[in-house]
Formats: structure tokens, sequence, C-alpha cells
């Protein structure tokens, strides 16, 4: 938890970009009959009956102090898909910066290994060369500020039924796109001083 909370003080800095990465996954529901549409003093109807269409996973980077993120809409979560994300991370959206902090959980796909289990050893240690992994601890995810802004996500773009993953990866766009011209950052508040007073529960005394 420090570590994180060290990390989220440090002074803003373009070369060395903290992001926080996370996932989430999307049902797909198709209506069964057209919605009503809104009309004076009456709100846009559905019917309680849909279709399922499966689910589609959704990948968030989010760099806090930068003002961006970027959501990449999947069908899987493998560590193939988490390593393709990496390679992406470094060379399309940081192709500059010296090095990329990344916070993430400690899910079992989330290691160095997936990217020599995916790419050959040269490329694996290219990217990772690139990267320094931070995780939250267990029951912390909370630490992480990329749930923050699926939070956010959730409320002003997935709270209704979306049929399929053509159009969850247009509506997620043009919400990114909207989120990242306005550059809104994520300030955090919550420091070492305020979890060695707060949680000193956890510490061992």
């Amino acid at each position: 938890m420090e570590d994180l909370l060290d990390l989220y003080a440090e002074p803003y800095d373009p070369a060395r970009p903290v992001v926080g990465f996370d996932e989430s996954s999307k049902q797909l529901v198709a209506e069964t009959r057209v919605p009503l549409p809104i009309e004076p003093g009456r709100p846009e109807r559905f019917d309680t009956e849909y279709e399922r269409n499966g689910t589609a996973n959704l990948f968030l980077f989010v760099q806090p102090r930068g003002g961006w993120r970027h959501v990449q809409v999947t069908e899987r979560r493998t560590k193939d898909d988490f390593a393709h994300q990496m390679q992406t991370l470094v060379d399309r959206h940081f192709p500059n910066a010296e090095l990329i902090r990344i916070v993430m959980d400690n899910l079992n796909t989330h290691t160095p290994a997936a990217l020599y289990e995916t790419f050959p050893p040269a490329e694996a240690r290219r990217i990772l060369k690139k990267l320094e992994f931070h995780y939250t601890p267990v029951h912390g995810s909370w630490l992480n500020m990329a749930e923050l802004e699926f939070s956010l996500l959730a409320r002003q773009c997935l709270g209704r039924r979306l049929p399929d993953r053509d159009t969850l990866t247009t509506e997620i766009t043009a919400w990114e796109t909207a989120r990242n011209e306005q550059r809104a950052t994520i300030t955090w508040q919550f420091t070492v001083q305020d979890a060695r007073r707060k949680l000193h529960r956890l510490y061992p005394s």
C-alpha cells in the first residue's frame, strides 16, 4: 500500500508516467422489442424481456495526472491478451517514455512471464525494460485509480443495453474521446500519513 501511495505522491513526470490498468466484463444485451421513445411527461420505456449475446472484456488504462485514458474491447482476457496490451502501451501510447509505472492487481495473468509466453524472448525483454509493475495488495484494489475510471465509465456509458461488441466499442470510443478532450484528471488525496493513522490496525504491532 505504501509503495503505491508514495508513487502517487511523486511530482508529475511525463517521461515516467504512472498508469493504472484494470479489466472488467460487460454483458451484451439486445432488445427483443423496440423501446418506446420519450414523450412529454413520459420517459423512454423498455420491455423487460431481452436477449443475451454473451460478454465482452474491457481493458482500461488511465494516466491520472496526464488526463488520458484508453479502453480496449476484446473477446477474452488471457495472458496473451494482457501481453499485447502491454506491447501497445509501450509502442503506441507512450513510445517516448523512459519508464512506465503500471499499477494493477495480482491477477494471475498480470506477470512478466505472460510476455515471455506470448513473444520471443528478445521482444518480451524489450517491452519489460520499459515497464515497472506496482501491484495492489490483497483486498486493496481500491488503491488502483483505474477502478475509479471504470466506475465513471459504468455510470456514464455502460448503464444501458448494448447488443454487440461493435456497438459497445463505438459507445466507449465516444466516451473516451470526450474524456480525453477534457483532459479529465484524477487527484489522489489519500497519503501514507493518512494510511498510518486511519488503517493502523493493518500494521504489525
